[in-house]
């Protein structure tokens, strides 16, 4: 018997960017005949909440959003109807499914050809391009962003990695994944939060797996703020330390990491100050992968000192299919522990200030019910 599909739905809606969100609830919901061949409709019972649906709802980055928009790009539920005449479907009605970033992509042109459909000229965005997650239902055809980036940041067991970023949804998945995939036996966490602005909060958290041969009780995290800092407590810390008390980054980083500075630095902050002194930091022929986008910013570094040292600059966009199906496979394994606070869906305006003021620790996950 094929679920009952109600005509209309609860949804978040950003009318024009910028706008403050309205929460209605007798938003339509697309019928089963009016799916299109390859179409499914999923019923959400959750969904994540990033800084990405943040700058979709302001409407800050150079590249526009849709509008009216309904965000989101991080959502769970149940396939409930599949539209008429699809063959080949690698779904069925009852299947549970995750809805994420890439939508869909032609998978016919050059980039999609050589692994990178989420470049595709065609690609559609959720929650950016197309109606995302936070509604109750969403239509789809048939976490990976920081895994993606530790997966090309040029780094093996042993090395250094700094993940500007770690309190927060991005940054903390990062401290379950990377010690899975590069098999270390040490992970240690450095986490900064700078406030900067005039009036306002912006927060860059510092992050560092570690892995080498010594007692698994030298285990160091530095962060700043309460919640954060039980996060990190959550996370294995040995030792804590306010990092934003640092006089000096760059010397903190390198005494931390046996004073030559780290392998890579996969910046998944939204804010450009944790890009600053990266190249300062890392040692020679280091890796620094940009993850994180700051609304407005440019990333500035030493010309002579990028070369001098041999340092490689990289831009980490979305996973790909593949990087996908490698990230759920390591979550399968249970290795990834998911530090969130959950909320209703009409709780997302606070939530998105709170994100601002640089509040939240791990990820905010809105439910439906």
């Amino acid at each position: 018997m094929s679920p009952t599909i109600p005509k209309t739905q609860t949804a978040a809606i950003v009318k024009t960017s910028g706008s403050p969100i309205q929460i209605k609830h007798d938003h339509p919901v697309k019928s089963q005949a009016q799916l299109t061949p390859g179409e499914c409709l999923v019923k959400l019972d959750c969904t994540g909440v990033c800084h990405t649906d943040l700058h979709a709802a302001l409407g800050d980055w150079p590249v526009p959003p849709r509008s009216p928009l309904i965000g989101g790009h991080e959502g769970v539920g149940i396939i409930v109807a599949i539209g008429d005449h699809t063959s080949g479907s690698p779904v069925k009605v009852g299947d549970r499914v995750g809805i994420k970033w890439l939508a869909d992509s032609c998978l016919n042109c050059e980039q999609c050809r050589k692994g990178l459909e989420q470049n595709c000229s065609k690609a559609k965005l959720s929650g950016y391009t197309v109606d995302g997650t936070f509604s109750e239902y969403v239509v789809r055809i048939k976490g990976v962003t920081v895994y993606r980036a530790l997966k090309y940041s040029q780094t093996t067991a042993g090395d250094w990695v700094v993940l500007p970023g770690a309190g927060g949804g991005l940054g903390h998945l990062g401290t379950c994944i990377f010690p899975i995939y590069a098999s270390l036996s040490l992970t240690a966490l450095i986490s900064r939060s700078i406030r900067e602005g005039h009036g306002s909060q912006s927060y860059c958290d510092w992050y560092a797996p570690v892995a080498y041969s010594r007692p698994p009780d030298s285990n160091l995290y530095v962060d700043s703020g309460a919640e954060k800092k039980k996060l990190c407590e959550d996370l294995g810390a040995d030792v804590w330390i306010d990092f934003k008390e640092s006089k000096n980054i760059v010397e903190d980083v390198k005494k931390a990491t046996g004073g030559a500075g780290a392998h890579s630095a996969v910046v998944t902050t939204a804010s450009s100050s944790g890009y600053t002194q990266a190249i300062d930091y890392l040692r020679c022929g280091g890796t620094l992968m940009a993850v994180g986008l700051p609304g407005k910013a440019n990333l500035e570094a030493s010309i002579f000192f990028t070369v001098f040292k041999s340092i490689k600059i990289l831009g980490s966009y979305v996973g790909n299919r593949q990087d996908a199906i490698e990230a759920v496979e390591i979550a399968a394994r249970g290795a990834v522990k998911c530090h969130y606070q959950l909320r209703k869906i009409g709780d997302l305006q606070t939530t998105y200030e709170d994100m601002t003021k640089g509040m939240i620790s791990g990820r905010v996950v809105l439910e439906f019910n």
